[in-house]
């Protein structure tokens, strides 16, 4: 009996070294695992909302308790600390939430009547058994439970398989489960990497993926070809626009935290930036002192600055579109160069500017610390630059509140964030589904994102003691 995925290995950012074995599990034991949730999902869906959560507040408890060892192995897994810690209060956070919100939205809706005599509908939840979540390597915890939680509030059983490339977490988010034998039932954990995912997406009933677009066509025929339905968050090219008359003190450090923290590695990330041409001299003076003042957290772990890059795979990536972006033309006013420290590889912030859309670094996702900064003349230049996209996440608009909700309305992209940048990072109550390929399915954000886990039935209820009009005549 062999392990799926046999001979993988985890690598650790900050050294550059595999330092231990990818544990992916054999298919027969998958087959077992799913199994045994399935068995157990029904009970969980019976105990009814009120009960489910009360047990997510338990488990919000757990997390609690185990938050130093989960973010030192998030920590570990992604070689930044201060994202961790954010991380872990930010999954605590969405199992309060869902918990205060789950009895209000699950509470099935008294029989309707209808416009034909005698017939009413009395509505039904039935949620779909068991979700498989495959989640990223950029935030492991947080996406993983981005899905599991709604999914677990909804009555669902989930099995969770995090990116081979940021498995540790595991093991601390495993001692909650035995902490909340009731979550234990029905929360299922796997190492993996490709094959295990395969194998998994037949197994569930619904599968959610976040990750790049090449994978998420790869997951979502998988799923069609077991008919079943995929929830899918891809990739991102965000822009974000600075109009005439922008508050520079709110546009500058917002911009830099959009697009650098993590390093840069979210699929929400600020990746081009336009800024209107009387205010680009400016913004380009102000915000590159503050990209270098940031600096990596190199070789102290505890300091201001940003991380490694954490997929290997990355940073051949950001590495081909400096050099084509500086055989175009393009100038680093700050940061600019790969730089291999301790065998973590490294790229300060960076700033480029006389970029164009010739260029890689505007067009095709990055997923790195680099900000691209271009100018713009008027409204409907910069909506046909931010629109130039095969992504459509997100966005933000730095100016005039009016004049930006004007532009927001007509920008390509699920969310945008108006005089901030990146708010979907730190905040999910907006309801949003993604434009062009950065996704399909159901909101990810907001109340209504629950609705992704169950299917609604009607029970159709003719309450009439004669004959329908519509039958066969007698005789």
């Amino acid at each position: 009996m062999s392990n799926l995925d046999a001979g993988v290995q985890v690598r650790n950012p900050r050294t550059g070294l595999n330092d231990r074995p990818l544990e992916a599990p054999s298919h027969e034991e998958l087959v077992a695992l799913t199994s045994r949730l399935r068995a157990n999902q029904k009970r969980w869906q019976d105990a009814g909302p009120t009960h489910r959560a009360e047990v997510l507040l338990r488990w919000r408890d757990a997390l609690i308790a185990h938050k130093d060892e989960l973010a030192q192995a998030l920590t570990e897994d992604t070689g930044r600390r201060t994202e961790s810690s954010i991380e872990v209060q930010v999954s605590v956070d969405g199992l309060k939430r869902w918990a205060g919100q789950v009895v209000e939205l699950l509470d099935e809706e008294t029989i309707q009547q209808t416009t034909m005599p005698g017939v009413s509908v009395a509505p039904s939840i039935r949620p779909y058994p068991l979700v498989g979540i495959i989640s990223p390597w950029n935030f492991p915890l947080l996406l993983a439970l981005i899905d599991a939680i709604p999914a677990l509030a909804a009555g669902c059983a989930v099995i969770i398989k995090p990116s081979e490339i940021t498995p540790r977490f595991l093991a601390p988010l495993e001692k909650t489960l035995i902490d909340v034998p009731e979550i234990g039932e029905v929360v299922g954990l796997i190492e993996g990497a490709g094959e295990t995912g395969a194998a998994l997406i037949p197994l569930v009933d619904l599968v959610c993926f976040t990750g790049s677009v090449e994978t998420g066509r790869i997951v979502a025929e998988n799923a069609a070809r077991n008919f079943i339905p995929a929830s899918l968050e891809l990739g991102g090219k965000d822009p974000a626009i600075v109009l005439p008359g922008a508050n520079l003190d709110r546009a500058v450090p917002g911009i830099l935290w959009g697009a650098t923290a993590n390093s840069g590695q979210s699929c929400l990330s600020i990746e081009r930036v336009y800024i209107h041409e009387s205010l680009h001299d400016e913004f380009v003076s102000r915000i590159s002192p503050m990209a270098s003042a940031l600096g990596v957290n190199y070789p102290d772990l505890e300091g201001r600055g940003i991380g490694p890059m954490i997929a290997e795979d990355q940073i051949a990536t950001i590495q081909s579109h400096l050099e084509d972006a500086y055989a175009k033309g393009a100038v680093a006013t700050a940061g600019g160069e790969l730089k291999i420290l301790g065998g973590g590889a490294y790229l300060e912030p960076t700033i480029l500017t006389n970029v164009n859309h010739s260029m890689k670094v505007m067009t095709e996702e990055t997923f790195g610390p680099i900000i691209p900064v271009m100018k713009f003349t008027s409204d409907e230049e910069v909506l046909s630059l931010a629109n130039d996209t095969i992504y459509g996440l997100s966005a933000a608009i730095f100016g005039d509140e009016e004049r930006a909700k004007k532009l927001g309305r007509q920008i390509d992209a699920g969310a945008v964030s108006i005089n901030d940048a990146a708010l979907t990072g730190v905040m999910h109550e907006g309801e949003k589904q993604a434009f062009k390929l950065s996704g399909i399915g159901g909101s990810r954000m907001g109340k209504i994102s629950i609705r992704r886990f169950y299917r609604r039935q009607s029970l159709l209820i003719n309450s009439s003691t004669g004959r329908d009009p519509w039958w066969w005549p007698e005789g």
